[in-house]
């Protein structure tokens, strides 16, 4: 039987993370497999090719992604006509659903199966869009394992996976040689600063975080700030952070997982990064803001009471949440010098992160999804070749 050949969706630098893993053990399990489709640089670098680029579509924010209409759309005709040309033996959405809802729809209206790897947070907000994946997911790969009841008792083929960030999340050094090499103390408290991935979400986010840093200062003198900076975003939006020869802060690129590990305390926007921190068993502060008109209507549509996702994986407010007005530097300056001076709640923190990474399931997630996709696309494969030989 020939190689499969797939597209995939992936939007944001963490569903390129997940695309890059995933392509990775598709090619080890099959070196000749065929992988196109809107990914980044980890889905590039791992062998996919770029047909779009998610960096011209990714935005947060409900309001804010009206300005991404034509790119979006543009991006969306690229890929079905490709589809259409092209004939993929399956399409597989990761996560990002306002924009592969709409892609999955048409591509399914082809003829061609559909998983949806990394599926929307329906248990969170918006819970009918379930309806929807029903009608046009062959299968989807959950990585929580209350997810998987939720699919399954709606009438939705499912399997739970795991979580890929078992497998990637990696320091790139030990945290004494990596405080090291930046010039910083092993003994001053050290505290990571996570503004989001975005440029929108880094607008809003970043500069309170440096006021809430300068803060902490003022009470700890010797603490020591590590910023990771997300790829692909403008130099102007870190320029702030070294303005009059400032030294305060050490800005780090693709170094997310060392800083992390480095870290005393994590001061971070809400998603991915909070499960990242909790593998690492990081005590944070998560934080979030969005323009005003959207934080209304989210409001109205959000059905839980926490946003952060380590929160949610256990079930209860384990590490501090704060939201739009909520959202303060001398807030999260005191939440932060609470979890540097007062050692039980640290304790306290770790013990429930490490229950949230219990729940996440063992290594190989990344693995078990590919196998799971090419079950579907070697059946594919071989429903075309039947009708061929008929033909």
């Amino acid at each position: 039987m020939n190689s499969a050949r797939l597209l995939i969706s992936c939007g944001e630098p963490s569903g390129d993370l997940y695309a890059g893993a995933l392509v990775r053990e598709l090619h080890a399990i099959d070196p000749q497999i065929a992988v196109s489709g809107m990914g980044g640089p980890a889905f590039a670098a791992a062998g996919g090719t770029l047909l779009e680029d998610h960096r011209g579509v990714a935005v947060t924010g409900l309001t804010e992604a009206i300005r991404k209409i034509p790119k979006s759309y543009g991006a969306l005709r690229r890929l079905v006509a490709w589809a259409r040309a092209n004939r993929p033996d399956a399409l597989v959405v990761i996560d990002f659903p306002d924009f592969n809802f709409r892609l999955a729809r048409r591509i399914k209206a082809l003829g061609i199966p559909v998983v949806y790897y990394i599926s929307p947070q329906i248990w969170a907000w918006r819970p009918r869009r379930i309806d929807a994946i029903r009608k046009f997911a062959d299968l989807v790969l959950v990585i929580f394992p209350f997810e998987e009841a939720i699919y399954r008792e709606a009438g939705v083929p499912v399997e739970f996976v795991g979580h890929p960030l078992i497998d990637l999340a990696r320091p790139s050094a030990p945290r004494a040689a990596f405080l090291q090499s930046q010039g910083f103390s092993m003994s001053a408290p050290t505290i990571a600063i996570l503004p989001g991935s975005r440029p929108n979400e880094v607008s809003r986010i970043l500069p309170d975080l440096m006021v809430a840093a300068k803060k902490i200062r003022m009470r700890l003198p010797s603490a020591q700030f590590l910023v990771a900076r997300a790829p692909n975003l403008d130099d102007d939006q870190f320029e702030s952070l070294s303005a009059g020869g400032q030294t305060l802060f050490r800005v780090l690129e693709d170094e997310t997982d060392a800083i992390l590990a480095a870290a005393n305390v994590v001061l971070t926007a809400s998603g991915t990064a909070t499960v990242q921190a909790a593998l690492h068993g990081a005590p944070m502060v998560i934080v979030y803001r969005v323009s005003p008109l959207t934080y209304r209507l989210l409001r109205r549509l959000v059905t839980v009471q926490s946003i952060g996702m380590v929160n949610l994986i256990a079930g209860e407010r384990i590490v501090p949440e704060l939201v739009q007005e909520a959202f303060t530097p001398a807030t999260v300056a005191g939440e932060a010098i609470s979890m540097l001076t007062d050692g039980d709640r640290v304790t306290r923190i770790r013990a429930g992160l490490a229950r949230v990474r219990e729940r996440l399931g063992g290594p190989g997630a990344s693995r078990r999804a590919a196998e799971a996709i090419l079950k579907i696309a070697d059946k594919s494969a071989a429903t075309k070749t039947r009708k061929l030989e008929k033909e």
